[in-house]
């Protein structure tokens, strides 16, 4: 009996079995560098959210809305423009209102109002200034 046929079938089956074994491997080759890769960006993103959380009580506020009378963001426009704390009396001057007191007293009920919002300190009684 000629069993040289046989064997050769085995060859094939064998060739066969080793290509599709080394197409599998090299398939997990890529699955798990893939993988690797994947972990390595979850591991930056845990890095991350825990950089950014540690961090976010320093982040600042967004600012508070200002009320809707155009004169409250011309008064801001004074105190950034100023080099210290002002006084009721020279915002009015620099918004170019007479001094008159019902000006004066309107001008420091505004910036009360911007001290509530958290917007300007009152230093001393009556003297205002930006909030840093």
């Amino acid at each position: 009996m000629n069993i040289q046929p046989l064997l050769d079938a085995l060859d094939l089956q064998e060739s066969a079995a080793r290509d599709l074994a080394d197409d599998l491997r090299a398939q997990i080759d890529d699955l798990q560098s893939r993988l690797r890769e994947a972990q390595t960006h979850l591991e930056h993103l845990a890095i991350t959210r825990k950089t950014v959380t540690s961090l976010a009580d320093r982040i600042p506020a967004s600012p508070p809305e200002l009320p809707e009378h155009p004169d409250y963001a011309r008064i801001l426009t004074v105190f950034n423009e100023a080099t210290g704390p002002l006084r009721a009396k020279d915002v009015c001057q620099s918004l170019g209102h007479e001094l008159l007191p019902k000006n004066v007293e309107g001008i420091r009920a505004k910036l009360k109002r911007l001290v509530k919002l958290g917007i300007l300190t009152e230093a001393d009684t009556g003297s205002f200034a930006r909030k840093q």
